[in-house]
């Protein structure tokens, strides 16, 4: 990958860089600009990057994109302008990705085949599927000529090296949200290994692949290009790979109790194009102890939800027993059918006799917990179905009875709080929105989580007082068995100045064609509490969030989307004069 004038081309890079103007400059190479180059090599695959501008210069390709000019000043070692220097950097992330492509689509899918998921009593840390993981990254780190440290076991650092003590801090995470194997299935049939990446059409399905796994193989190979063509950077990047961004968050606090903190930090597990504001995340958690069944009739004896309080299922099932099981399967058949009717038919109940039990299955739409709206929740409507046949098919008292009354008295479908009369909204920021998602159990309790994303407007501190006091009157009237816990962080916003977030927002917003204003969100990433945090993709918000949902996918056509984008953002980034 060396070429003689590479010295010489990484200087007039970096004099480029110096030499630019305060206020952004544009690359003049559109989307469907780009979409022609890469289509030009795709069967004359480039060699190194001087060989890919040179072939570029010389076809019809480089006059089409009217890059000519700054490509010849570029070979030329003569001073760019601030437009120019920003089209070799865009072209920089189109060789990227014609370049490493293949390559870096082979290491996402050895990525998602490592379960790195939670395990009840084992810290990632001590997880051997971590240590795998670290591994295979450190290999890769090592064969791409970067920097790699594992910090006790919690994040794997990637470093870049350049001038100057600034750091820019890129945050992925290795960790993903645990699966139910069953509910990976497709309308046709299709059955999906979560943790083998399965290329249906353009979609690669599998764990990781939307969050967070394609974040660290299009940051490693942006860096593996930068440092191989030898451009010299004003300031040092480091990736973060972080191993507990789905649990308890704490191995990026670790990691900066011991390590310097980066100045900048920008996040590839949200949103494009540049999100300066992400709703504060909480959680209302219900314990109802274990107690035996009271009165006639069927016991409800299990329940199923989420598996983690950021994550709507797909399916929700409740396990019941009873003298008369085809009998009790048709009884609620039919009321599960006339429940669907009533509340908007997007959702299926069945109910079947499956040995001496009947299994009750509501099937929604799964989705991430902090976009409710873009699925259908199936835990609130079996939970709300369970109440509303309780007298009319006959049900024992129990537990999983108490926690059906809670959630539709309190929550029922309603995921924006106004059930409770606690909903608030932020202009910029969007509503509160709270979404029944987990749901556990054992021996002693059954536990059933309302995931929170709070937007700014209302104290994290009111928030819980107004919730509380509406649970605990509630708690009072019906002396129903059950203890409450609160958990509200506050919301991020950020004053959305400077260079660097002003580059970020131009790289994004020309290579997607998307409106040039800064994002909100209600997912919460590891740049939450971090100075100058930012998401910086991955996720296109016009388009359904699929990371937490069953059968998660990413295309792969934004795959290698987001590998030019980021690789493109690190070269203007890692350059510019002043952040």
């Amino acid at each position: 990958m060396h070429f003689p004038l590479k010295k010489r081309v990484a200087a007039t890079l970096f004099a480029a860089a110096l030499c630019a103007v305060a206020t952004p400059a544009f690359a003049n190479i559109s989307a469907e600009q780009s979409a022609t180059i890469i289509k030009g090599f795709s069967e004359t695959p480039a060699t190194d990057f001087h060989g890919f501008l040179a072939t570029l210069a010389k076809g019809d390709l480089g006059k089409s994109a009217d890059v000519g000019p700054a490509i010849e000043a570029f070979l030329a070692n003569k001073t760019l302008s601030a437009d120019q220097q920003n089209e070799i950097n865009r072209l920089l992330g189109i060789y990227t990705r014609v370049k490493y492509g293949k390559a870096a689509l082979e290491t996402l899918r050895e990525l998602v085949e490592i379960p790195t998921f939670n395990v009840d009593g084992l810290p990632q840390y001590k997880n051997p599927e971590f240590l795998k993981i670290a591994d295979k990254i450190q290999s890769l780190a090592k064969a791409f000529n970067l920097n790699f440290r594992n910090v006790d076991n919690r994040v794997y650092e990637i470093s870049l090296e350049g001038r100057g003590d600034e750091v820019v801090g890129i945050h992925a995470h290795a960790d993903v949200v645990p699966v139910t194997p069953e509910n990976w299935v497709l309308k046709d049939g299709t059955k999906l290994d979560p943790f083998k990446v399965t290329l249906i059409g353009d979609r690669m399905y599998g764990r990781g692949t939307e969050d967070d796994k394609n974040g660290i193989v299009v940051a490693l190979y942006a860096m593996k290009v930068i440092k191989e063509e030898k451009l010299p950077l004003a300031r040092n990047f480091k990736l973060l790979v972080d191993t507990t961004e789905e649990t308890s968050g704490d191995a990026i606090p670790y990691y900066f109790e011991h390590n310097p903190v980066a100045q900048y930090n920008l996040a590839l597990d949200g949103g494009y194009p540049v999100v300066i504001a992400e709703k504060g995340y909480g959680t209302v958690m219900a314990t109802f102890p274990v107690r035996k069944g009271e009165g006639k009739g069927a016991q409800i004896i299990s329940m199923t939800g989420g598996m983690a309080t950021n994550q709507i299922p797909s399916v929700s099932v409740a396990t019941l027993v009873s003298d008369k099981p085809a009998e009790l399967a048709a009884s609620l058949q039919q009321a599960g059918a006339d429940y669907v009717k009533r509340n908007g038919g997007d959702f299926e109940v069945t109910a079947k006799v499956v040995g001496k039990e009947v299994k009750l299955t509501v099937t929604g739409v799964s989705a991430h917990s902090s976009e409710p709206q873009s699925g259908v929740n199936p835990v609130a409507r079996m939970l709300e179905l369970i109440h509303s046949i309780d007298g009319k098919i006959a049900l024992k008292h129990n537990h999983i009875t108490d926690a059906a009354r809670y959630a539709a008295d309190n929550w029922g479908l309603d995921y924006l709080g106004g059930k409770l009369g606690v909903g608030f909204s932020d202009a910029f920021m969007g509503p509160l929105t709270t979404s029944l998602t987990f749901v556990g159990q054992d021996d002693k309790a059954f536990k059933l989580a309302v995931n929170l994303r709070v937007p700014k407007g209302k104290s994290p501190e009111k928030l819980k007082a107004e919730i509380a006091e509406k649970l605990s009157a509630w708690d009072k009237q019906t002396k129903v068995k059950v203890s409450f816990t609160y958990s509200v962080a506050e919301p991020m916003y950020r004053n959305p100045e400077g260079e660097w977030v002003k580059a970020l927002l131009a790289v994004a917003s020309e290579n997607l064609g998307m409106e040039h204003k800064f994002g909100t969100s209600a997912g919460a990433t590891s740049v939450h509490e971090l100075p100058n945090g930012v998401q910086f993709g991955l996720a296109r918000p016009e388009v359904k969030y699929t990371g937490h949902t069953d059968a998660e996918f990413k295309t792969v056509d934004q795959f290698l989307l987001d590998l030019q984008i980021v690789t493109e953002m690190m070269g203007r980034v890692g350059q510019l004069p002043k952040l």
